[in-house]
């Protein structure tokens, strides 16, 4: 994938992380954080983020951290669902689940974090990702 081409370009597949943070422009101001399994209950590392890239608020869970590996999207809201994925679908029907039940536990803090968190510190950031709900 060339520099130029844009995000709407991969409604066919999943991008990765590296292929989302390449497509960024210099302004873009940008907090993440990987969740480690034992912060949600979910057997796989949850990649939470302000807005990014140009489409509504997600999280990607990966079964290994990486701007390279492959990932699920799933939507922030009371209703989350997958919208794309990369992993296998003997692994995303293991973790899909439990990453759908944690993102509708904690929708509304998710939502807030996405719009609002990049004026989180470091330290926030960590504090905001241990205060929320395990499955």
């Amino acid at each position: 994938m060339s520099f130029q081409e844009s995000i709407a370009v991969w409604t066919d597949r999943e991008p990765t992380l590296d292929e989302e943070l390449l497509a960024l422009g210099e302004d873009d101001l940008v907090e993440m954080a990987y969740l480690p399994p034992d912060w949600t209950g979910v057997l796989a590392h949850i990649f939470i983020s302000t807005a990014l890239g140009q489409h509504g608020p997600r999280v990607k869970v990966y079964l290994k951290k990486g701007r390279h590996q492959p990932s699920a999207s799933i939507s922030i809201g009371p209703n989350p669902r997958v919208l794309a994925s990369s992993l296998d679908d003997r692994d995303l029907g293991r973790i899909a689940p439990q990453a759908i039940a944690w993102v509708a536990l904690n929708h509304e803090a998710l939502t807030n974090f996405w719009f609002e968190g990049e004026s989180l510190d470091i330290a926030d950031v960590a504090d905001f990702g241990r205060s929320l709900t395990k499955v």
